[in-house]
């Protein structure tokens, strides 16, 4: 996406975690409170912050600040039930409400400023009703995109359409929301977003990661969602009917995670992810209710489930906030719950890398990986790139980390169906097909990904000949000799018509004991560069199922029998 992104309308509630406290709990929030993660302060009160506190210190440290402090425990749960009425406050005045978290929600602001006559009077107009059902303090701010309207929501601000990467500009790096990127621009002379933003889109990729390169958009006033969202198929929506109205919330908790597993199997078998989750349920009286959960990221099945909860817990609980009589809790049990994935990103767009989710664990992990490749070289840190091609070493090119992760080949190709054993596909000819990458430092083995193709469909130059699913677990950086034989005895060889002269029924790996073989497959051939005579290369593969259950793909080539590659 390219562009200013579309104009953002959030309210914020000021240290939402410690009025949560106060609504639910009934902790006075005049009073020096601060609410711990963690063991660290995440938020905290007005006269907290006269004593000294902030975010982030330690228990020790705050409580040697303030020694009259009271020490609330984060409850995620308590902070989404207590925001249900603000939100529904709101709604009351605009559609289209998204929550960001507890304490931040936020729309579109071309409809509300339409409709209100503009949007200075549009947030007037939200805070005064959130003030007078709710007795909540807000703050609404409008800016391009949902990242700077936070950040103008917490000074109350309208930033005027195109103003927004100047509004950015003089921002600390802190207001990222990424404490270990923040300390790492700041030991780089780099203190500011409109500093952040004026260095190259490139280097921040190779220096910082897909993390940092979201930052780096962020700060730069563009949309912080830069893939399209599209509207998904309607059979990923899941629905559960339950006989018995659930009226407790431990019973729709369990309902929750149910059906959140659901959900998360449908969209991992479309290959999606979702971004933006609608929450509906029906009564038994038939009232029906409606909520929308944004995130800016991969929802895993635990994070849709914490939503419902959460927002189901808002609805039974029926709390009513610090004044007025609204949202009313349900006049009857819960009789259907219905997850409606309202955004879907593809999922290899946000997917997790090894270190778990983007943020602070990535960008350690990022930063330990650069040392190591300072002592040891750039070669001893590599990445696998999944590409094209017909065998899996073809597939598979070994990048060192932080260089471009751009495939050898085009791909990933289609699969093709598994043919019946002896079968002979047509011969691959005429590929222009490019050297394998050479195999890592200490000549590690690649290992394939077997993702390749699940669930999507992809645009790209087939690979006639290419070995079907599933792909090998572990690919030989160096193919290991052997010898296959018949039942007598006598060794294994395909003509140059691709006809094997007898069905294997051994194989020798080296210097090995021989292995029966209960099952195989192919050959597959491949006749490739033919008009390059150095770079030829005539070869026909098989699977082979050994008795003691191991499974192997063979290829010969001048009648030379090899080990490829490992099946788990």
């Amino acid at each position: 996406m390219s562009g200013a992104p579309p104009r953002a309308l959030l309210l914020w509630c000021p240290d939402w975690p410690v009025l949560a406290a106060e609504i639910v709990d009934g902790v006075p929030a005049t009073d020096p409170v601060v609410v711990l993660h963690a063991n660290r302060v995440v938020a905290c009160s007005e006269r907290a912050r006269a004593e000294g506190i902030r975010r982030w210190l330690r228990r020790r440290e705050a409580q040697g600040r303030c020694p009259g402090l009271t020490v609330v425990e984060h409850d995620p749960g308590r902070d989404a039930r207590a925001f249900e009425p603000v939100v529904a406050a709101v709604e009351e005045v605009v559609a289209g409400i998204e929550v960001i978290r507890p304490g931040a929600c936020a729309t579109a602001a071309r409809g509300p400023s339409r409709h209100l006559g503009g949007e200075e009077a549009a947030a007037e107009r939200i805070v005064e009703h959130v003030a007078q059902s709710c007795a909540v303090e807000s703050q609404v701010g409008v800016a391009d995109g949902v990242f700077a309207a936070g950040l103008a929501a917490r000074e109350g601000r309208i930033v005027p359409p195109g103003g927004t990467a100047e509004f950015l500009a003089g921002r600390p790096v802190e207001a990222l929301g990424r404490p270990a990127l923040a300390d790492l621009l700041r030991r780089l002379g780099i203190r500011t977003l409109g500093d952040f933003a004026a260095l190259s889109a490139g280097d921040v990729l190779a220096r910082f990661g897909s993390d940092g390169a979201l930052a780096h958009r962020l700060a730069a006033g563009r949309d912080d969602r830069p893939l399209a969202v599209r509207q998904p198929p309607a059979d990923l929506t899941v629905t559960a009917e339950h006989d018995e109205p659930i009226d407790r919330v431990d019973a729709a908790a369990f309902a929750a995670r149910t059906l959140a597993e659901r959900l998360h199997e449908r969209l991992a078998g479309h290959g999606l992810a979702c971004t933006r989750l609608g929450i509906e349920a029906v009564t038994a009286h038939g009232q029906e209710l409606h909520r929308v959960w944004r995130h800016d990221g991969l929802l895993t099945a635990a994070a849709i489930a914490d939503r419902v909860r959460w927002q189901l817990d808002g609805w039974l609980s029926g709390s009513n906030g610090r004044g007025g009589a609204r949202p009313a809790r349900p006049t009857a049990g819960i009789v259907r719950l219905r997850l409606v994935p309202d955004g879907v990103l593809a999922q290899a767009g946000l997917q997790p890398g090894l270190w778990g989710e983007t943020g602070a664990e990535r960008d350690r992990a990022h930063r330990a990986l650069s040392r190591v490749q300072g002592i040891l070289g750039p070669e001893a840190v590599v990445t696998a790139v999944l590409g094209g091609g017909r065998s899996p070493a073809d597939q598979v090119r070994l990048v060192p980390w932080g260089d471009e992760r751009v495939p050898t080949r085009p791909g990933p190709p289609p699969l093709p169906a598994l043919p019946p054993p002896g079968a002979a596909p047509p011969v691959a000819s005429g590929s222009a097909a490019v050297s394998v990458a050479p195999a890592g430092p200490g000549g590690v083995a690649r290992r394939a990904d077997r993702r390749i193709g699940r669930g999507r469909v992809v645009a790209e130059p087939p690979w006639p000949g290419r070995i079907p699913p599933p792909s090998p677990a572990v690919v030989l950086p160096t193919p290991l000799s052997a010898e296959v034989h018949d039942v007598a005895g006598e060794p294994v060889v395909v003509s140059a018509r691709l006809a094997v002269s007898a069905a294997p029924a051994r194989l020798t790996v080296g210097t090995g004991r021989p292995a029966e073989i209960s099952g195989w497959a192919g050959p597959w051939p491949v006749d490739e560069r033919w008009w390059a005579p150095v770079e030829a290369r005539r070869r026909a593969r098989f699977q082979v199922c050994l008795a003691d259950g191991a499974a192997l793909l063979l290829a010969v080539e001048g009648g030379q029998w090899l080990v490829e590659a490992i099946y788990d």
